[in-house]
């Protein structure tokens, strides 16, 4: 009996606290579009403008997958270019609803900016990438070395203590401008350039200019530091932030139940309790959030899951071919890891 009436107590407590949408959700559906901040110059594999300024990568699959999941529609997106200086400051002014450009996750930036991080949605590291002529197998070996380092970046300080630590001397040469930074490395007025590796990767991949090819530049084995990646929105609007959040949890549950935008029809009929609730077939999920009951059904069908996304523009079938690594799922060996839709 006593279980029975905290069922019900619990139930009434969803019941009681739907979502009410808050001022930046209302925003969103007022103008009928997502404003979404992404990374002046992009980044292959993550956030890219084609020749016809349509953008694509995994940073630009969160974004639709919230527009999917307020508005219905993952193509009511609009995205604002912004340099690394000028994220946060485009985010508090509410020049853009939201970033999704690589952001690292701190406890300065969590506390000190007015923001809240929504959740990782890549877990990486910085490293160090190098010309092959110069022979260097290891970070350790860059005792004296040019560093090539964007400014206002966590990047910069990981840089610095590093080399304090390992008791070598650097010279950093900072820029506002990625394109810069790569344009001074492969110009070969740095040795090294340092940042999160999948920038390493996706610059080796997309950006070494002719007649040099990628197997030219060496990415070196040490991880400096701990890079968790991840949606960012302004502190005062918790409805808007669950949405964004909740958004790439759905991606990561329906990828770890099996669901994929070319089944999603089909596991509708499942009989399966845990897919009938994130799927909406048993309603509450959509209500509790204040979106519509299919908003997983949706983001999976428009976007994909997780896994989807990321093979699509980082797996082994792209330029990029990185490795999930700790970005599997908790169940695969990685640590991407979605709370319950329940």
């Amino acid at each position: 009996m006593r279980w029975y009436s905290l069922a019900a107590a619990l139930a009434a407590v969803v019941v009681s606290t739907e979502a009410q949408a808050g001022k930046d959700l209302d925003a969103v559906r007022t103008r009928g579009k997502l404003i979404c901040g992404v990374a002046a110059g992009g980044l292959a594999g993550f956030m890219l403008a084609d020749s016809q300024g349509k953008w694509t990568g995994i940073n630009v699959d969160i974004c639709r997958a919230v527009a999917v999941a307020i508005l219905g529609d993952g193509e009511k997106v609009s995205y604002t270019a912004v340099s690394g200086q000028q994220r946060f400051t485009a985010l508090q002014s509410g020049e853009v609803d939201m970033l999704s450009n690589n952001t690292t996750w701190t406890l300065g930036r969590d506390t000190a900016l007015g923001l809240d991080f929504t959740g990782v949605t890549y877990y990486d590291g910085q490293g160090f990438m190098v010309n092959k002529k110069l022979g260097v197998k290891s970070a350790k070996e860059l005792n004296g070395a040019t560093v090539c380092v964007p400014s206002g970046s966590t990047t910069e300080l990981n840089l610095a203590d590093y080399f304090r630590a390992n008791k070598m001397t650097l010279k950093a040469v900072v820029f506002d401008d990625v394109d810069q930074i790569r344009g001074a490395f492969f110009s070969g007025r740095c040795d090294v350039y340092t940042g999160d590796r999948v920038r390493l990767f996706a610059t080796r991949a997309a950006n070494v200019p002719a007649p040099a090819m990628a197997e030219d530049y060496v990415i070196l084995p040490e991880i400096i530091s701990k890079e968790p990646l991840g949606p960012v929105v302004r502190h005062g609007d918790n409805q808007f932030a669950d949405v964004v959040r909740w958004a790439q949890y759905a991606m990561l549950e329906a990828e770890e139940y099996g669901i994929t935008s070319k089944n999603v029809d089909e596991m509708l009929k499942s009989d399966n309790p845990s897919i009938k609730r994130i799927l909406g077939v048993t309603p509450g999920m959509g209500k509790a959030l204040g979106v519509s009951e299919t908003w997983v059904y949706d983001i999976v069908k428009q976007v994909g899951n997780y896994g989807e996304v990321y093979d699509k523009h980082l797996g082994p079938n792209t330029p990029l071919k990185i490795d999930r690594g700790l970005n599997r799922l908790w169940k695969d060996g990685g640590i991407q890891y979605a709370p319950p839709i329940r």
